[in-house]
């Protein structure tokens, strides 16, 4: 059987659609009207006020109620920074990242949060012969995890509560927090005190700390995770050891985005 070209799984409506975004890139192309799209997409002009119609109830474009014309919207903004301090915040992860873990043996992690999930986007290895399994590439529920809830505490309030009403929060474990309020409550601890503690939540012997990651605006994109067997995470290690590290190693790549730290009062 051969095997199929993934062109052949495109799907024409978001084609069009992607293909009416780009019509907006260049000097010349700030905004658009139905028509002028409809003559370069070879269109119907009705086929391209639904599209605009669906791009506009998402955000991505916007009208001009002057002129009647369309521009891109703010989340097209969103996404396009996204990518650029994702972009940015790995080349500064990988060397932060090995100095890390020649400093304490431990598995180690960068990790973003995309749609409320814990994304691990790059790692390096512990050398010890009993670790865990990597978790590089893995999507995890933000709540169970060190990266996550780290991220999840440094959130502006309006954007965490929206969160915690949203999100399903699942036992995995005797030690999973799916109390919304005690976990409220928990990630003010995490704010306050800097660093979250994985204390086998997602996973029975394994734990996990983490440090938030800031960027120039001061806004939280990332987080450092230490991460292993929790035979070797005990609490008095976390605290006096781990912890400290990976919030001097998230400090490090902070500064590299054009973080600044809020000097003391």
């Amino acid at each position: 059987m051969q095997k199929k070209d993934k062109s052949d799984y495109m799907i024409l409506a978001v084609s069009h659609a992607l293909d009416l975004l780009e019509q907006f890139h260049g000097e010349d192309a700030s905004e658009l009207g139905v028509t002028e799209l409809a003559r370069r997409l070879k269109l119907h002009k009705n086929n391209v006020f639904r599209l605009l119609a669906t791009l506009e109830a998402r955000g991505y474009v916007e009208q001009n109620r002057i002129t009647g014309n369309y521009r891109l919207g703010l989340k097209t903004l969103e996404i396009s920074q996204t990518m650029i301090r994702q972009m940015a915040l790995l080349p500064y992860s990988k060397p932060a990242l090995e100095e890390l873990v020649r400093e304490c043996d431990e598995t180690a992690y960068v990790a973003v949060l995309k749609e409320h999930l814990s994304t691990y986007l790059y790692g390096v290895e512990s050398h010890a012969t009993v670790r865990v399994v990597s978790r590089l590439g893995s999507r995890l529920p933000a709540y169970c995890t060190a990266a996550g809830k780290v991220q999840l505490a440094f959130l502006p309030p309006e954007e965490l509560e929206r969160y915690l009403a949203r999100a399903e929060l699942a036992r995995f474990t005797p030690h999973t927090l799916t109390d919304r309020q005690q976990l409220c409550d928990h990630l003010r601890e995490v704010a306050t005190r800097g660093y979250a503690v994985d204390n086998e939540e997602l996973e029975i012997g394994v734990r996990g700390v983490a440090a938030p990651i800031f960027d120039y605006r001061t806004a939280v994109v990332g987080a450092v995770i230490i991460s292993g067997p929790s035979i070797r995470f005990s609490d008095e290690r976390i605290r006096n050891t781990l912890a400290p590290l990976a919030q001097k190693t998230a400090q490090a790549i902070s500064v590299k985005l054009g973080h600044v730290a809020p000097t003391p009062e």
